[in-house]
């Protein structure tokens, strides 16, 4: 039995001799409403899953009977689990009491593996197997493969990225330490390429919550992602006469760094590790550069309006066949005037609400609790 209305969030399952377990993969979650009785579950909880930030619900119905005063739940920064005392001792066949199982819920197959050996874990035998719900089974390691699949991609490409933004940082300070002031004029020239390689790849980043690859909104990373990279290719790639400006050479020495802490911290969270450094540069190191970063990317616009005042390159001009006149000087002009300083508080806000929430009790949680008892 399941809920209707709001999202069920993944539930992931396995059990020992004495104890269902469950692992609800949501993140941040505060206050969880968990209700149980002898045979039935009810979770209802604010958190950040698959379809970002909102409220998560699940039922079911067990298929076998539990003891609600011995079972409890702990919540976590990543995950809550559920520990729910077996009436009787013993193994059970499947999780629910329908023929119909969830797309939802899953075999924790890292907890079977981890506590393989484990007396008080739980065991992975072929025979304990047999016992499973063979359909179960096969669709819920057809998932652990795709979810594989998914964390290596992610890994990758978060590494790659790394890489990419480490020899363009590395060129530029090598450069500028041999040649002095001479090379900010060529600072651009000397990475243009791998910088504007890894601007397109990061297009990927839009796509990976739009198709559940990773969670939080879409908005942020196509604000981030589609405004930087208006600055690099339609106003530094494509107006010459701008590429040879200090400001340049200190954007994208700014860019570089934040990217320096931003994708370890990703390769880190793809495996759910967290190392306390890396988390809080992650969350720390953008205090002073994202105000950089925007003051650069304000002058390079500034600096840009003549020449494309000049050029008239990006505009439209009356008389034409669609009646459309467009001037991008004017759009320029506006969004300095209306938009830049709206658009660097938001972004300043934001991050500053993500450190507060990612650096407080750093990986402590919440003690286990008892479950409300129907």
């Amino acid at each position: 039995m399941t809920s209707k209305g709001n999202p069920h969030p993944f539930v992931y399952w396995a059990q020992n001799t004495s104890h269902v377990l469950l692992r609800v993969d949501l993140k941040d979650v505060q206050e969880p409403d968990v209700q149980v009785n002898e045979n039935h579950i009810k979770f209802v909880a604010t958190g950040v899953g698959a379809r970002g930030t909102q409220l998560y619900e699940f039922e079911l119905e067990l298929g076998a009977n539990i003891v609600p005063v011995s079972s409890q739940y702990r919540v976590t920064a990543r995950q809550i689990d559920i520990s729910l005392k077996k009436q009787n001792d013993g193994w059970w066949p499947k999780l629910t009491g329908s023929s119909l199982k969830p797309t939802w819920l899953k075999i924790d197959f890292d907890k079977w593996r981890s506590e393989d050996d484990d007396e008080a874990g739980l065991d992975i035998s072929s025979s304990k197997l047999d016992e499973l719900d063979s359909e179960n089974v096969v669709a819920d390691h057809m998932s652990f493969n795709l979810e594989n699949l998914r964390k290596t991609y992610l890994f990758v490409y978060n590494l790659w990225q790394f890489v990419g933004f480490t020899y363009i940082f590395s060129m530029l300070v090598f450069k500028y330490s041999t040649l002095g002031y001479d090379f900010i004029p060529v600072a651009y020239q000397s990475v243009h390429y791998p910088l504007k390689f890894c601007q397109l790849m990061q297009a990927l980043e839009i796509f990976h919550p739009l198709f559940g690859y990773t969670k939080g909104s879409v908005m942020e990373p196509t604000v981030q992602v589609g405004g930087r990279s208006i600055i690099l290719f339609c106003l530094i790639e494509a107006e010459s006469r701008i590429q040879d400006k200090p400001v340049i050479f200190y954007l994208i020495l700014c860019w570089s760094i934040i990217e320096l802490f931003r994708y370890p911290y990703y390769m880190m969270r793809v495996y759910d590790k967290d190392f306390g450094i890396i988390t809080w540069l992650r969350y720390t190191v953008w205090i002073p550069l994202y105000p950089l970063g925007f003051l650069c990317e304000g002058i390079v616009i500034l600096r840009n309006i003549p020449f494309f005042e000049e050029t008239g390159k990006f505009s439209v001009g009356l008389p034409n066949k669609w009646n459309f006149s467009f001037h991008f000087p004017t759009l320029m002009r506006m969004y300095l005037l209306f938009f830049f300083l709206p658009a660097m508080y938001t972004m300043m806000s934001y991050m500053s609400k993500q450190r507060q929430k990612k650096l407080q009790v750093r990986g402590d949680s919440i003690p286990s609790s008892k479950i409300k008892v129907n």
